[in-house]
């Protein structure tokens, strides 16, 4: 009887630290916290925890003028940049800012100035249940 009352107190201890370390996940998933890890992904190459914060269908375009070039998926998008852009910074200067917002999406501007043109990124983030993820990136150049 006693080793069942030590084995139930082991079991609860461990239930406990399994639901806080699932707590400190959905905490880590703020607007701020997915917007800081999308900014380290593109211009410093830095991909722990890029995965985390898109959405399971988010989709990512690049417009040049009047066209659009290139539309991706989410596994599209993790492969590109773990082949080509992971350890990988970039030389531009970066600027983010609020576009809009409200309680279940934010829209920010993400502006990457290099010397001869500037790539501007409307990243669209929406509040998932499960933290703040990103649902749609729309890459612009200028």
């Amino acid at each position: 009887m006693k080793n069942l009352k030590v084995i139930l107190a082991l079991l609860l201890m461990l239930l406990g630290g399994m639901a806080k370390a699932n707590n400190d996940d959905d905490y880590k998933l703020t607007k701020t916290y997915a917007t800081n890890i999308y900014v380290e992904a593109v211009t410093l190459g830095k991909m722990e925890g890029f995965e985390s914060i898109l959405d399971k269908d988010a989709k990512f375009c690049i417009l040049m003028g009047n066209k659009r070039v290139a539309t991706y998926g989410k596994a599209e998008m993790l492969k590109y940049m773990e082949a080509n852009l992971k350890g990988i910074k970039q030389l531009c200067d970066t600027h983010s800012a609020v576009v809009e917002e409200n309680g279940q999406m934010s829209v920010i501007k993400v502006e990457m100035k290099y010397g001869n043109f500037t790539r501007t990124n409307y990243v669209t983030f929406a509040d998932t249940g499960k933290g703040w993820k990103i649902t749609n990136v729309c890459s612009v150049y200028k």
